[in-house]
């Protein structure tokens, strides 16, 4: 029997050493750097994409590989990241046009022969309105705004893709985002919380660290399947500026009519889609338990901390 080389012992204790999730971040966002918060980066090797320079650097210096990547034209480091991926999240948006790594890179994902798992992180608002119906995954899509018809062709094109390579697809249909430096603790003390009052409106809302468990949960679990990832409670917006002002000790802001409010076109489209969202699939197939299942729990947590200002 031959005896091993020092250079063949060295290969051999890399390669055991080596991580065995290789995680291309298509879009280094607000949930997608909680994901890589929570990860163990000597277990995964974790690439992402950014427009931003500025941004680029701060992850390189926390050890994680960036590209750059403005949408517009094919990047050969992210056509070769994505060749040697074994998870690949989705988290930038679409346009109207569609999304601009399926329009650049839908090759190389074809080609990912190691690739195990994709996510999609998409909306709640492919849903539209249902009158103050309860959603599930099941429910009849019919988003309103444009950005909701786009997030929703783009969950098609993602699926079609899945299915074509044999890849499990993931779609996390996300509520509304709060967390670290974006919450209503924050809106209060810089002079931007608003109480706007519309009979009968709900809104459900995810903690980001909840969305980071999430993801984690599907990719240790890979299925073709559809998520809502949101609380347990929908509650009037005018709720969670009160619970915030009350943990704060802060004055409230004024209550304002919604017909009277100063809204912008996409704003008034928001608050114009009431429905109350389920989160059953997610706890009993996926078995996520929520650290933060309401607003409560969540700004309470972000107060206690002081992670509320980001």
């Amino acid at each position: 029997m031959l005896s091993s080389t020092p250079e063949s012992d060295t290969d051999l204790e890399s390669a055991r050493e080596a991580p065995a999730r290789r995680l291309v971040c298509l879009g280094l966002g607000y949930s997608a750097n909680a994901l890589v918060e929570l990860l163990d980066t000597r277990k995964v090797d974790i690439t992402g994409t950014t427009r931003s320079p500025e941004k680029a650097d701060a992850m390189h210096k926390r050890g994680i590989r960036t590209i750059l990547f403005d949408g517009e034209r094919e990047s050969p480091a992210l056509a070769d990241a994505i060749r040697h991926a074994t998870h690949l999240l989705v988290s930038a948006a679409p346009t109207e046009n569609g999304d601009p790594f399926l329009w650049h890179h839908e090759r190389d994902i074809v080609h990912a022969e190691g690739l195990k798992w994709i996510g999609y992180l998409s909306s709640v608002g492919v849903y539209g309105n249902h009158d103050g119906a309860v959603v599930d995954e099941r429910s009849v899509c019919q988003p309103q705004s444009e950005r909701s018809m786009w997030r929703l062709a783009a969950e098609t094109a993602w699926m079609s893709l899945g299915h074509r390579t044999h890849v499990p697809v993931s779609l996390l249909r996300l509520a509304g985002i709060y967390g670290p430096g974006r919450n209503a603790l924050k809106q209060i003390a810089d002079g931007r919380a608003r109480r706007i009052i519309k009979p009968g409106q709900v809104f459900n809302r995810i903690h980001v660290d909840d969305i980071a468990r999430t993801i984690e949960r599907s990719m240790d679990r890979p299925a073709s399947r559809i998520y809502n990832v949101v609380d347990n409670k929908p509650s009037p917006p005018q709720d969670v500026i009160e619970f915030a002002a009350e943990l704060m000790g802060a004055e409230l802001p004024p209550a304002i009519d919604f017909d009277e409010a100063d809204l912008s076109p996409m704003a008034r489209t928001f608050y114009g889609e009431v429905k109350v969202v389920s989160n059953r699939r997610l706890h009993d197939e996926l078995g996520v338990r929520l650290e933060y299942p309401t607003y409560r729990e969540g700004l309470r947590a972000l107060w206690d901390s002081g992670r509320w200002k980001g």
